[in-house]
């Protein structure tokens, strides 16, 4: 009996936008070096069912798309899988090609076969040439007459190494609308519920998913597959590691599947995941990819890495990030047929087999931020890899409508990646980590941010107290940091209709058209920061009553820019408003000076720091101490 590791599927939502996630058009062209569509046959409306489309007769469709064709690189790589067979059933007169790529997105033609009539095609391929990179895919071309994909499938008649069920983990603070519709769309896939063993909806807010319109038939629905917990808010690092507690209860669950709230799921993936898992030579994290859920065919990162001077997460080249597949498809794209490595991913979409969980543990106890980079470094150094596998993704709300790093998260950004660095860097004495930190602490200062700036001195005060106090704190960090808002008025949000909004003596300044503008780097950076500095330690403090010189929107808000005003409003990052920065030399010299000393002591005492929190490292993740701060004993 064959397995199923990958269905052919379709978007049934009628968006036009996500079709290029499916299925692409014939011709494209190269102008200057830049992609251009010629031809577009594969259309919305020819979308039939969820594993159905319609090719019009005398044009071509392909479907060397994200979700539809196959990853084989990664398949040969990290699977017992040695060849797949791709089943086509089909209705009218045409042909199907299947093609193969190389690591270098050079396509070649494998196969093909004329159809007619209602035909089943069986297409035999190995995967014995593809240990740097390529992919699997077929074309359709219709002839005289329409032709009709009525299903496919990749499967295989290999035997999987684990035939365990899949858990899903799925942590949230007051988004129930959000989870619901999530278990609303697991409930309308029985292929993905067949392989479920316990979906748990770790709900850690105060408007409780329980109480959501709608809950009640997508219960009854679930069953026993679904199990509430509401617990205190401990961020996610607090609700995936009790996802991770319960799992390793579970008999019947081989693998947990990680999910964010505010998203919208490609329950396909889940199943894809769910396989690559069961077939994999030795145990790795599987991760999804992220879609921008409000700009749907731009896909966030591919997969990510964490740069160990300056122990910095982000995509493993720039190019990665913020691909739009509407103006490079799957074909156009050179770099996405390599096979690339991935340090970890994010948890908005990941499943971590339970052996891993048994043997490394539970997240840090650090809230959010930094949890889910560091578990996969944890892995990798226990010699477990994460595989950022594709056509495994979902959408989730991006990080271009916020700006986390300036509000109440600031805290968590630098305590928790200096924890990380601290267990897991290699270089001596942290490397260009501290560094790098205390410019973005300058940066933070030069641009009047003076909130941010005291909560990342916090954080470094919270590192130096050492690891023994992560759990007594998680539930009270947070509130913590927000209530020191109320000491910084660059907080204030002034929303339309506010009496109170000032108002610019130099009005707006214009709209940035350059669509990446550059900042100094090197030494004109170096010069940069050796004016800006004493100029903001001898400016004298702006008069809370005095008015804005100017006012920027936020995309054109450049750090490099604002420090030349002592006085700017500044858009939200969320559109809800505006907000009024004002130079204020107390705090610039005070955080400047804690900044500094701070960062000198942490280096100084690194290694014995990373000695500490290392070898705390099992207690402090261990299901016996995540036990206590669940039930708050």
């Amino acid at each position: 009996m064959p397995t199923t590791l990958q269905s052919i599927v379709l978007p049934t939502t009628q968006d036009p936008d996500v079709l290029p996630l499916y299925a692409d058009s014939e011709i494209w062209t190269q102008i200057d070096g830049t992609p251009v569509r010629l031809s577009n046959n594969a259309n919305i409306d020819n979308v039939l069912s969820r594993s159905s489309a319609r090719v019009r007769s005398g044009t071509r469709v392909s479907f060397a798309s994200y979700f539809n064709a196959f990853p084989a690189a990664y398949w040969q790589r990290w699977t017992v899988v040695t060849s797949v067979r791709l089943t086509l059933r089909t209705t009218g007169r045409g042909t199907v090609i299947i093609y193969r790529s190389n690591s270098n997105g050079v396509a070649q033609r494998v196969d093909s076969r004329q159809v007619t009539g209602t035909e089943e095609s069986v297409f035999d391929l190995s995967l014995t040439s593809f240990s740097d990179g390529g992919w699997y895919w077929f074309d359709l071309i219709a002839s005289t007459e329409d032709v009709i994909l009525e299903d496919g499938a990749w499967t295989t008649e290999e035997a999987p190494v684990l035939t365990g069920k899949l858990s899903l983990g799925m942590t949230t603070y007051n988004k129930p609308d959000y989870c619901v519709a999530t278990l609303a769309n697991i409930a309308q896939s029985p292929s993905l519920l067949e392989g479920i063993d316990r979906i748990f909806l770790v709900d850690q807010g105060t408007q409780k998913v329980r109480d959501e319109p709608g809950f009640d038939e997508v219960a009854a629905q679930l069953g026993d597959h679904l199990q509430i917990i509401e617990q205190g808010n401990l961020g996610g690092s607090g609700g995936f590691s009790r996802s991770m507690a319960e799992t390793l209860k579970r008999e019947d669950t081989d693998f947990l599947l990680l999910l964010d709230d505010d998203i919208e799921f490609e329950t396909e993936s889940a199943m894809r995941a769910l396989q690559f898992g069961r077939f994999s030579r030795e145990p790795v994290i599987v991760g999804g990819h992220m879609f921008d859920l409000l700009d749907k065919p731009v896909m966030h990162a591919w997969a990510e890495v964490v740069r160990p001077d300056p122990f910095m997460w982000g995509p493993s080249f720039e190019e990665q990030h913020r691909h739009d597949f509407r103006k490079r498809n799957l074909r156009q794209t050179k770099w996405m047929h390599a096979r690339l490595d991935a340090d970890y991913n994010g948890w908005w979409m990941c499943m971590i087999p339970k052996q891993v969980i048994s043997e490394i543990g539970l997240s840090l106890p650090v809230f959010i931020k930094w949890d889910d980079a560091e578990y996969g470094l944890r892995a990798k150094a226990a010699g477990y890899r994460t595989v950022s596998l594709p056509g495994v993704a979902l959408w989730h709300v991006s990080w271009l409508d916020k700006d986390d790093s300036q509000d109440w998260q600031a805290f968590f950004h630098t305590r928790n990646r200096l924890i990380a660095g601290l267990l897991h860097s290699d270089r001596p004495r942290s490397g260009r980590l501290l560094q790098n930190s205390g410019r973005q602490d300058i940066k933070k200062l030069l641009n009047m941010q003076y909130y941010a700036t005291q909560l990342a001195v916090d954080g470094m005060r919270s590192v130096l107290r050492g690891p023994s106090g992560l759990h007594d704190a998680i539930s009270k960090e947070m509130p913590a940091a927000r209530a020191r808002a109320k000491e910084f008025p660059e907080t204030r949000v002034y929303r339309p209709g506010d009496p109170e909004t000032p108002v610019a003596r130099g009005g707006r300044a214009l709209p940035e058209l350059e669509e990446k503008p550059k900042g100094p780097t090197g030494a004109q950076l170096a010069l940069f920061t050796a004016k800006m500095v004493p100029q903001h330690w001898r400016r004298s403090s702006v008069p809370a009553d005095s008015q804005p010189e100017l006012e920027y929107a936020k995309q054109g808000a450049h750090w490099w820019q604002i420090p030349h005003h002592p006085n700017v409003i500044v858009g939200a990052a969320d559109g809800s408003g505006k907000m009024w920065y004002r130079h204020d030399r107390e705090k610039f010299r005070r955080l400047l000076r804690e900044s500094r000393a701070l960062s000198k002591e942490i280096e100084k005492n690194w290694d014995r720091l990373a000695a500490e929190y290392r070898a705390a490292l099992p207690s402090i993740t261990s299901v016996e101490a995540w036990e206590k701060t669940f039930t708050g004993r």
